[in-house]
C-alpha cells in the first residue's frame, strides 16, 4: 500500500525481457537506504517487487499482466520513473490509499498553465472513467492527485509547482501515456451493488415461478 507521494525520481538503467515479462533495473539513491529483497516499490504507480539492490539502484520484476496494463512496456534506458516505497503504519498519510494495482492507461490530451498550476487533460477508456469523480482522488503514474472535473471522454487535474517539478510530470507532453489507478472505494461499492442485484435475480425463481412454467 502506498500514499501517492513520490519519494524520488529514478532512472531506468536496463530492461531485460523474458517473454512478456521483464526485469527492470533502476538507478536510485534515496529509497535504497532502506530497501530489502522482496520489498514493494511503486514504479510509475505499479507495485513491483525488488529482486536485487545495491546502494546505487535496484531491480524489480514485472509480470506479463503488469507490462500489458501499464506504460512500463514503453520504458527504455535513460527514462525517468516515479518511485515510492511501501507505506509504514507510522507514516503520515498525506495523499490517499494507493494499492499500486494499475487499472489501465490514459493519454495526456492537453497541458495548460493557469496561474502557477499546470492543468492536465487526460483521455481514457469508459471502464476507467466511470470510477472517476469530481474532487475525488486518482493516482497518475503513482502520484496522488485530485480530480478537477470529468466528462464522458476525459478528466482534468491541477498540478501544483512542487508536485510538477518533483515528479516525472515535468517532462510529460501531450500524447504521452500515463498509468492510472482509480480510488478503490468506487470499485468496492460497484461490486457490492452487483452482488445485491444478482441475489434479486436468483430470488425470482421460487415455487410460484416453477408452477407458472409447468414444473
Amino acid at each position: 500500500m502506498f500514499t501517492g507521494l513520490i519519494e524520488e525520481i529514478g532512472i531506468v538503467q536496463s530492461i531485460r525481457f523474458n517473454g512478456e515479462s521483464a526485469a527492470i533495473s533502476i538507478a536510485a539513491n534515496t529509497i535504497t537506504n532502506d530497501l530489502n529483497i522482496g520489498d514493494s516499490v511503486s514504479t510509475n504507480g505499479a507495485c513491483l517487487t525488488v529482486v536485487s539492490f545495491s546502494g546505487s539502484g535496484f531491480t524489480v520484476d514485472a509480470v506479463a499482466e503488469t507490462m500489458q496494463r501499464t506504460n512500463l512496456s514503453e520504458l527504455k534506458p535513460g527514462d525517468k520513473v516515479n518511485l515510492e516505497r511501501a507505506l509504514q503504519l507510522s507514516d503520515r498519510l498525506g495523499g490517499h490509499m494507493v494499492s499500486g494495482h494499475i487499472d489501465g492507461t490514459g493519454t495526456i490530451a492537453l497541458i495548460n498553465t493557469v496561474g502557477n498550476a499546470h492543468i492536465l487533460s487526460i483521455e481514457t477508456a469508459p471502464h476507467i472513467l466511470k470510477y472517476i469523480i469530481e474532487k475525488g482522488s486518482i493516482a497518475i503514474d503513482g502520484i496522488s492527485l485530485t480530480v478537477m472535473s470529468v466528462n464522458k471522454k476525459s478528466f482534468k487535474v491541477a498540478i501544483i509547482p512542487h508536485t510538477y517539478h518533483k515528479t516525472t510530470l515535468v517532462s510529460k507532453k501531450a500524447g504521452d501515456t500515463i498509468n492510472l489507478e482509480c480510488d478503490m472505494v468506487g470499485k468496492y461499492i460497484e461490486r457490492f451493488l452487483n452482488l445485491k442485484e444478482d441475489k434479486k435475480t436468483e430470488s425470482k425463481i421460487d415455487l410460484g415461478f416453477l408452477r407458472e412454467h409447468g414444473f
